[in-house]
């Protein structure tokens, strides 16, 4: 679990070179290994965050119809000064966690959808911490992990309502219908739900209307990195374009690529990085994942664990606390949760600068431009994460982990 482990993790060594509160002045990076400050770029020819096939606006938009209410004509933003929203290519979809709610915020900063509201949960009912959220492959709906609250649930936006969960809401475990401490839970275009499951040290493959997991990977009460056997508390499992998947430990700061079978395809230790979190792919070859740490990293890196990108500062505007994931965007900008900063950051990684922030940095709250703890986001579709891979996947629904 990504929360226990925070008082374990040491301060690191002060960076010099930080930009003053509301300055878009390019601040000056830390030195990667053997290399120069300032100097470190992700490939220019690489295409980050790029659909595996031309998006689909119109399958988007009717996705969201009847669910996305427009923008008032005299609806405020409320970014932070010199943000610029032309680097988003769309709304966005927020796991505010500590508000025990989702919201969808524009690229200008307005409040475009808020779930649950009052009447939104059947009696009993509840929706506690979510931890990320992914939409399904249709647009249509998002899955949610609540990590500390032991659940994945399926959200209808349309319907304001939980069509499916898996888990004990509150209670942990192993048993078939119970989870502990899940994380990324994600709908693939086969119907099945692949998730990190960190204090049971697996990752398992759900299937709505199945009692147990139809899959698993790992052993519970065995924690270490032995893929595939062994998992070392894995915190994401990232599908990848080629059908393969992108697995983070945080135990020994490892990630892993499988294929879809489960075996294992390399592994490699992230460049000094304390506590890896949601690694993901930025471009062919290239990795992103964040440092879920008191000073935290952004960092891209190749399967040989070499450093291609770092953000690391610490102190000023530019410090990250317990960021938590990070994605590309297809303009090769990168969309970022900064947890215990209370924003969410888009980050140019040429210039070298913030250049999109929501959230008021170390001041949470409720009201419109304010977050607490936002832990999980996600692109609305076309440009969700899903979109990413979901053509190939959906052309080898057949080579799939086999229970």
């Amino acid at each position: 679990m990504r929360r226990l482990l925070i008082g374990l993790l040491a301060l690191g060594s002060a960076i010099a070179g930080c930009t003053s509160g509301g300055s878009r002045k390019p601040p000056v990076l830390p030195s990667p290994p053997g290399g120069t400050p300032g100097t470190a770029r992700p490939s220019a020819t690489a295409t980050p965050g790029r659909p595996s096939s031309s998006p689909s606006p119109s399958r988007a938009a009717a996705a969201r119809a009847g669910w996305l209410a427009p923008a008032g004509a005299d609806q405020p933003g409320h970014l932070a000064p010199g943000s610029d929203p032309s680097v988003l290519p769309g709304p966005i979809l927020i796991a505010d966690k500590a508000n025990d709610r989702l919201v969808v915020v524009d690229p200008q900063g307005r409040v475009r959808w808020v779930w649950p509201l009052g009447g939104d949960l059947r009696p009993g009912q509840t929706f506690l911490v979510p931890d990320d959220a992914f939409f399904t492959p249709d647009g249509a709906n998002v899955v949610a992990t609540q990590e500390d609250d032991f659940v994945v649930t399926e959200i209808s936006p349309a319907r304001r309502s939980i069509v499916w969960r898996y888990g004990h809401p509150g209670i942990p475990g192993h048993a078939p219908g119970y989870l502990w401490n899940p994380d990324d839970a994600m709908l693939l275009p086969d119907g099945t739900v692949v998730s990190a499951d960190i204090k049971n040290c697996r990752i398992v493959r759900l299937r709505v209307g199945a009692s147990a997991p139809i899959w698993t990977a790992g052993r519970p009460g065995v924690c270490r990195h032995d893929p595939p056997s062994f998992y070392g508390s894995p915190n994401g499992v990232f599908p990848l374009p080629d059908g393969n998947f992108l697995v983070t430990e945080i135990n020994g700061n490892w990630v892993d690529e499988i294929d879809p079978a489960g075996h294992l395809l390399w592994s490699t230790h992230p460049p000094e990085v304390r506590y890896p979190s949601d690694s993901n792919e930025y471009a062919p070859g290239e990795y992103l994942t964040v440092d879920y740490s008191p000073i935290g990293q952004v960092v891209i890196f190749d399967r040989t664990g070499r450093t291609i990108w770092r953000w690391r500062y610490a102190s000023g505007p530019n410090r990250l606390r317990y960021p938590s994931l990070a994605e590309p965007l297809p303009n090769g900008d990168i969309l970022l949760t900064d947890d215990h900063n209370d924003r969410v950051l888009v980050i140019d990684p040429h210039a070298n600068r913030i250049v999109w922030q929501y959230g008021h940095t170390g001041i949470p709250g409720t009201a419109p431009g304010y977050l607490n703890i936002p832990d999980g986001l996600d692109p609305l579709p076309p440009y969700a994460y899903v979109d990413r891979f979901a053509a190939h996947t959906s052309a080898n629904t057949g080579t799939q982990p086999s229970p």
